[in-house]
């Protein structure tokens, strides 16, 4: 089964490059429609596309982005 989450994303000196999926809780945020996590970000984050101090150092913030998960059930 193929779903989308929300990818965290920063790159600061001093943690480097990380990324990894956003959680609600303790579950992952986990969307049916690629729309539908897009429409999260927007709402949830959508004020870092304007707030340039959160997008440098020492936080260096990314706007999370929509990905593709694969979902297996055992």
């Amino acid at each position: 089964m193929t779903l989308w989450g929300v990818l965290w994303r920063s790159d600061s000196l001093l943690d480097g490059e990380t990324e990894h999926l956003m959680y609600g809780g303790l579950l992952p945020l986990i969307f049916t429609t690629r729309a539908a996590a897009r429409a999260y970000i927007a709402d949830n984050h959508g004020y870092l596309r304007t707030y340039t101090a959160l997008q440098k150092e020492p936080h260096g913030w990314k706007m999370p982005k929509p990905v593709r998960v694969k979902v297996i059930l055992a």
